[in-house]
């Protein structure tokens, strides 16, 4: 059965050599290991195994896993355990997802003065969404928030 989805590693082993290169001296050395295991990840490169049927016979060969936390193949059933743990502890109202993106001259700053940014990013953004939500015009209520930094650099 064939693949039919793009997968990160697919991207990463398209592009991530040219962009490692025009990215030189801003990656570190736990993101460039990341990148490089997504792209080995279930190839030849990590070896693998064969898997025969004894009924019929059929052999196929799979591939190893990188097992890094932050491949997608590796931890896509460990998200989905976490996914489904947590669906217990929620609450039965609705819930948005709102994400707050830097622009790129102030995420320049943020590479060099993470903890400073990153503290004002958290607290203008719980401010501006609590005052939204309390406006009657909106929702006119209080909300309660989970702020979360990804997509961040190391």
């Amino acid at each position: 059965m064939g693949r039919t989805s793009l997968e990160v590693a697919d991207i990463f082993r398209a592009h991530g050599p040219e962009w490692r290169r025009a990215q030189r001296g801003h990656l570190s050395l736990a993101q460039l290991k990341v990148m490089t295991a997504i792209e080995r990840c279930r190839t030849v490169a990590l070896g693998g195994h064969v898997l025969r049927c004894p009924d019929c016979e059929a052999t196929e060969v799979a591939y190893n896993s990188c097992r890094n936390r932050y491949c997608p193949k590796c931890q896509a059933r460990a998200a989905q355990l976490w996914l489904e743990a947590w669906q217990v502890d929620l609450l039965p109202v609705p819930y948005y997802h709102v994400v707050f993106t830097l622009p790129a001259p102030i995420s320049v700053l943020a590479y060099t003065n993470k903890a400073v940014i990153y503290r004002l990013l958290f607290e203008i953004t719980a401010q501006t969404l609590q005052t939204i939500a309390a406006d009657p015009r909106h929702l006119g209520a209080h909300i309660g928030l989970s702020l979360v930094l990804y997509g961040a650099r190391h």
